[in-house]
């Protein structure tokens, strides 16, 4: 009954984790109102296998090398910044363009491929995630740890960040968020890229503070 109250207490802690605003958040809400609600949720499974991969190298011990190993979390965490705001730069740029919905089975299947893809690689660039995974691990993970749970946690991390994900690409696929969206399509958009890219441009000054 104490392991199945742990395992309830870390859960809950990584839905708080999701549900905090960030850049995977303004990211499959755009997608799930721009492209379709499928998208969205292809954007939240891509989300999820971010959480569930996460989940695996905190489970191995990795993310301790990046504790320890300073230049190695420095360089990641650049290198993650570095993609976001590219990223931002490149939502901020095409905030003019219309619109284009797939019509064809090969084009949706295409785009919905490109929701997942996007989604998983924002959630990968960003190191603090894979510490926050690593930290809470060592801090809620009881000593000695059931084996059982290093097997039951990443599916069940990849359950609440694809739950929440869904919920934000339900919600916002909805009529009403879309057609908000394409009346003020370029502030959006624009809005979006500036988020993403600030948030990007903060990982990477806030990496150079630390080297220094």
């Amino acid at each position: 009954m104490h392991e199945l109250a742990v395992l309830i207490s870390i859960l809950g802690v990584f839905l708080l984790g999701a549900i905090s605003p960030g850049p995977s958040f303004v990211v499959v809400s755009r997608i799930a109102i721009s492209r379709s609600r499928t998208d969205g949720v292809m954007a939240a499974i891509g989300m999820g296998i971010g959480g569930f991969v996460f989940a695996i190298i905190a489970v191995a011990g990795l993310t301790a090398i990046l504790l320890q190993v300073e230049w190695l979390n420095i360089a990641l965490r650049l290198a993650g910044g570095a993609y976001l705001l590219w990223l931002g730069i490149n939502i901020w740029r095409a905030a003019p363009e219309p619109l284009e919905v797939a019509d064809t089975a090969s084009e949706r299947q295409s785009t919905l491929w490109t929701s997942l893809l996007r989604a998983l690689f924002v959630q990968l660039s960003n190191p603090k995630t894979a510490i926050f995974y690593a930290s809470m691990f060592a801090a809620l993970l009881p000593s000695p740890t059931p084996s059982w749970m290093f097997f039951v946690l990443p599916p069940m991390l990849f359950l609440i960040e694809f739950g929440w994900y869904t919920v934000v690409a339900v919600g916002f696929s909805s009529r009403t968020p879309q057609a908000a969206y394409l009346r003020s399509k370029v502030w959006i958009d624009r809005t979006a890229g500036a988020v993403v890219g600030a948030l990007g441009t903060k990982l990477m000054v806030d990496s150079l503070r630390s080297s220094a």
